[in-house]
Formats: C-alpha cells, sequence, structure tokens
C-alpha cells in the first residue's frame, strides 16, 4: 500500500464526513501519532493513519452505533448496548475496513482499542490510545502535568499509558460517570497490567 497516498485520501474524506472540531482532532492524533511513531524508529504513515481513522465513527448518534453494530454482527455487549458511545472504536474499525480500505490488522486493532486500551497492547495501539489522549488540542482540567506526559511518551511508552490509565481510572471513579450508570471495566485491566509490568522491570511508579 502506498500509505502517503492513502494518508492525502483519508485526510480530505475525513474533512467532508467529520464535524470541524472531530476533524482537527482526528488530525492532532494523528500527527502526535506520527511523531512519537518516529521516535521510537517504528511507522509514522501507519501510526498517522490509524489516529486519522480513530473517530471515524464517532460523528454518528449512539443510536446508528448501535445499529450499524447490530447490522455489521460485531459483538456488543451488555455494558455496550447501555452506553452505545463505547462502540465507536469497535465500528470505526469496521468502517475503516469496509470504508476506507484499511486492510492492515495493527492499525485495525489501534482503532478498536484507542479508548480503554487493553493490556498487552503492541505499539500501534499503545500509540493511538495515548495520542487521543494527548494531542496537542486536548485539555484536562483535572490534569496539570499534560505537557510532562507529552515528553514522558517519547522517553517510556509503558510509564506513559500507566499514568494515562491511571488518571482516567480515576477520573470515572470521582464521579466522570453519569448516575447510575456503571465503568467499563478495561480501563481498570489496562491499568493494572501496566502497573504490574512497570513493577516488574523496577520502574518506580
Amino acid at each position: 500500500m502506498d500509505y502517503s497516498q492513502k494518508i492525502d485520501e483519508i485526510m480530505q474524506k475525513m474533512q467532508r464526513v467529520l464535524p470541524h472540531k472531530r476533524f482537527v482532532h482526528s488530525i492532532g492524533v494523528g500527527y502526535f501519532a506520527a511523531s512519537v511513531a518516529m521516535a521510537y524508529g517504528k511507522n509514522s504513515e501507519k501510526a498517522m493513519l490509524a489516529g486519522l481513522l480513530h473517530d471515524c465513527a464517532k460523528c454518528l448518534s449512539e443510536k446508528e452505533i448501535l445499529k450499524q453494530c447490530m447490522d455489521n454482527k460485531i459483538p456488543v455487549t451488555e455494558l455496550e448496548q447501555q452506553q452505545p458511545f463505547l462502540l465507536h472504536g469497535k465500528l470505526g474499525a469496521w468502517h475503516a475496513k469496509h470504508k476506507y480500505g484499511i486492510k492492515d490488522k495493527k492499525i485495525l486493532n489501534a482503532i478498536e482499542f484507542h479508548i480503554n486500551g487493553k493490556p498487552a497492547m503492541c505499539f500501534l495501539e499503545k500509540c493511538i490510545y495515548l495520542a487521543d489522549y494527548l494531542e496537542l488540542g486536548r485539555k484536562h482540567p483535572t490534569e496539570p502535568s499534560l505537557d510532562a506526559l507529552r515528553q514522558l511518551a517519547f522517553q517510556d511508552l509503558d510509564l506513559t499509558v500507566y499514568y494515562v490509565a491511571k488518571n482516567t481510572v480515576s477520573y470515572l471513579e470521582d464521579g466522570g460517570m453519569p448516575d447510575g450508570v456503571k465503568m467499563d471495566l478495561s480501563s481498570v485491566a489496562t491499568l493494572n497490567y501496566y502497573e504490574q509490568l512497570l513493577k516488574e522491570r523496577g520502574t518506580s511508579i
């Protein structure tokens, strides 16, 4: 695949179909992910593509997201049925494959798992998970150390994943979820895995 041509093609499509704010965010994720990939000697064009497409299904209504998942036999958990916004990663991966011609499994997985992460992520999965949280347009009122985390992403990917997962879980536990809505435990599983990984390698956290 000519990745540079595909990036141009998808960027033009994204600009037409995404709301402006979502498009700007997607561009930001793509460039941040590509920069991190270059820093680690990885394929920056794959990272750019995954970043551009990570939210390609998020502009749909929750009703439409759930309907498309059902229509295309995408597995839906009970929690996802109650909170269809959690499905935009799974549906985004489906759109990336069937509407944008992306066949690379690592790119598709990075799109699918960018919301909550997962244990034992590959480089590209970690890259998009972090870029979604850290791209320069992001502002987290409860996170005063974003610039420090952005710098850390270029030095220690696993440690940065741990801090982002920790911040995400803390936010959700401290009232980030609507009343009566359960938290998706995928973020907790991500946090626990990377906490254990860092302990095993002797990293102070």
